[in-house]
């Protein structure tokens, strides 16, 4: 094998995995970020020695060898933390997973009755075909249920109606969960399905690093610079080169603005997969251009809050289905990690705004958005505006990919074209436009590794099975106009709660 380094795009879990594994054939990387941190959005920022997680990352799975790896590379730095998260709807906190009497107090015994009856006549006349995510959790909730816990918030997320989401994506991340097993599961304790298959959306324990998941990725970043490979953060890819179905070099660009090139043997990307094909040079026939084009990206926002209270709440995160609020998911950051809040008489929180970057909160000012964070989160009832001394902003562009009913159809149009490269391999959720956990986007990234040492493996088939989802996200965009900057502290920060939206103004 040629003892040029392997040149891998993106320092997220798929890169940094597939650079680590290379490593014990013997094998050298250089590994190419364009943000100025690594981890992808498994990454952990600072902000005034406050730590927090784009998202939340549970460190759980299913793959044998990959909890060997992160104890390989962790050591002895990973929590084993519970899990408590929560539903709040229509004023009430409900359980999650579902808990029977928490539910029927919350709902009230007349909304109990009609959801079972409507779960009832899901099971006598189900939908016949299961086209979309509506169609889908229907069939296994009800129609009732799947208005009050699915619909509002699974809008929120994906910013379109649950009529337009492919049931795949439900299939994905509900395997093994309907009303029967979450009832059988709030009245027996069980954690398995009928047959023995896990239900890992009933998980109430996980491992967690004990500074966040960025912690995971720096200590593989240190652990590659001692086995001659390097991670060169701050290089954003524009061209990739090729000749007769081979890539020859790439060229990026750097934080100054000078342009480097680098060649090798093998490439590895994880970049979004719309990216990767609108940077290949010569550029794709047209069909594949359409069919990348048409590949669409969910973007994320996170309003960090520095709350002056011990505690707001109990829970790790709570996801917030009422309409009344544009915020998805609220992240308690002690709650995952003592160690992630730096004074115990302080609490951070991680508001969660899923949108598109054309819509107009994309471009709100930081302390617009910090604004509305503090009047949502008063509205809810968590917190009160005096109650906030700091604030700071983080926006992850092509956050999600997105499974609309046409992207099956030009994902397989763009495989096809990327299967006659003979020593380039996508891998990874965005690489591989697939909604994959960490994990699996790290077995990927272990298969293309061995493929470039002679292995034959299919990294398009991890995840196709199926088997189990947790609920979590990895993306790769963290420029440095992104770095959290501090904006109020003290008293100042109250006062965001009288700052006019664009919409008052």
């Amino acid at each position: 094998m040629s003892q040029s380094p392997v040149v891998i795009i993106g320092a997220g879990p798929a890169g940094l995995t597939a650079a680590h594994e290379l490593t014990k054939f013997g094998a050298s990387a250089i590994v190419l970020e364009a943000d100025n941190l690594v981890g992808g959005l498994s990454r952990t920022v600072r902000y005034r020695d406050f730590r927090f997680d784009i998202g939340g990352h549970r460190f759980f799975s299913k793959i044998p060898q990959i909890n060997a790896l992160w104890k390989e590379i962790l050591g002895d730095e990973f929590l084993f933390r519970p899990r408590l998260s929560r539903i709040y709807y229509q004023g009430h906190f409900f359980a999650y997973p579902l808990k029977a009497m928490n539910a029927l107090v919350g709902l009230g015994p007349v909304e109990a009755l009609l959801v079972g009856l409507s779960y009832l006549r899901a099971r006598m006349l189900p939908h016949e075909q299961e086209i979309n995510f509506e169609q889908w959790v229907s069939n296994r909730f009800g129609r009732r249920l799947y208005k009050i816990f699915f619909k509002t918030y699974t809008e929120k997320v994906w910013g379109m109606p649950c009529a337009e989401i492919s049931a795949e994506w439900a299939a994905q991340r509900i395997k093994n969960l309907s009303l029967s097993e979450a009832l059988r599961n709030a009245l027996f304790n069980h954690r398995h399905t009928k047959d023995g298959q896990l239900i890992t959306t009933l998980i109430e324990a996980f491992h967690y690093p004990r500074l966040g998941p960025g912690m995971m990725w720096e200590r593989c970043e240190e652990l590659l610079l001692n086995h001659h490979s390097s991670v060169l953060r701050g290089v954003r890819v524009e061209q990739i080169r090729h000749t007769h179905g081979r890539v020859e070099s790439i060229i990026g660009r750097t934080s100054r603005g000078e342009h480097v090139e680098f060649s090798g043997p093998h490439f590895i990307s994880t970049m979004p997969l719309r990216d990767l094909v609108f940077t290949l040079n010569p550029a794709p026939p047209d069909t594949i251009l359409r069919a990348a084009q048409r590949l669409r990206y969910r973007d994320y926002v996170t309003v960090i809050l520095i709350v002056n209270r011990t505690e707001v709440f109990p829970d790790n995160w709570v996801y917030i289905h009422s309409p009344e609020v544009k915020l998805g998911r609220i992240q308690n950051y002690k709650n995952w990690s003592v160690d992630m809040v730096p004074d115990p008489s302080r609490t951070s929180l991680g508001l969660e705004y899923f949108l598109w970057e054309h819509d107009r909160e994309w471009q709100w000012t930081d302390e617009q958005l910090i604004a509305l964070g503090i009047r949502e989160c008063s509205h809810i009832g968590l917190i009160a505006p005096t109650d906030v001394e700091d604030g700071t902003v983080v926006r992850m562009p092509k956050a999600y990919p997105v499974y609309d009913h046409g992207y099956q159809e030009n994902l397989a149009t763009l495989r096809h074209y990327l299967a006659t490269f003979t020593n380039l391999q996508p891998i990874g959720r965005n690489g591989l436009h697939r909604y994959n956990n960490q994990d699996h986007s790290m077995l990927t990234g272990i298969y293309a590794a061995r493929n470039v040492c002679g292995g034959t493996y299919e990294v398009w088939s991890v995840n196709t099975e199926q088997e189990y989802h947790e609920a979590e996200q990895s993306p790769q965009r963290f420029t440095e106009r992104e770095v959290p900057v501090r904006l109020y502290k003290g008293a100042d920060a109250s006062a965001l709660a009288s700052v006019p939206l664009p919409e008052e103004s």
